[in-house]
């Protein structure tokens, strides 16, 4: 079961969120679910992620740091496929806030990116395996 059952984002323009979102997400194995003013995209039990219209033109970016969504990171299951799905993201227009890299002061297994949206959306794409034995 997931943690969170789904997480709606709110975004200036749903149909240029869901280019950038649609190709990193179809490329983690979710299914995208086309609504009269949402997007959705599932993945089994995994949490459901939506992109909603703002209710209030001009509101947007989010500004990291501020109080409100920091980011979203996602397991994913080697270097490898964070190094693709990074570039998959920067493909689909995402700006790279930092590219892939081990990060020590998690642990010496961390390895990660991460992007943002033009609605100021992060996402981590991250691997760390467990310690050896």
């Amino acid at each position: 079961m997931a943690l969170v059952d789904h997480l709606g984002m709110t975004v200036e323009d749903v149909p240029a969120a869901t280019a950038q979102f649609d190709p990193v997400l179809t490329a983690m194995g979710y299914t995208r679910r086309d609504a009269e003013t949402s997007v959705s995209w599932d993945c089994g039990t995994e949490t459901e992620l939506i992109l909603m219209p703002a209710r209030e033109e001009g509101t947007g970016p989010h500004r990291h740091g501020r109080v409100g969504w920091q980011h979203l990171a996602f397991e994913v299951g080697s270097r490898e496929e964070v190094d693709r799905l990074h570039a998959i993201a920067v493909e689909a227009g995402w700006t790279v806030v930092r590219e892939p890299k081990t990060y020590p002061r998690f642990t010496e297994r961390y390895y990660a990116s991460f992007v943002e949206d033009a609605n100021g959306i992060r996402i981590e794409f991250m691997h760390n395996p467990p310690r050896e034995a």
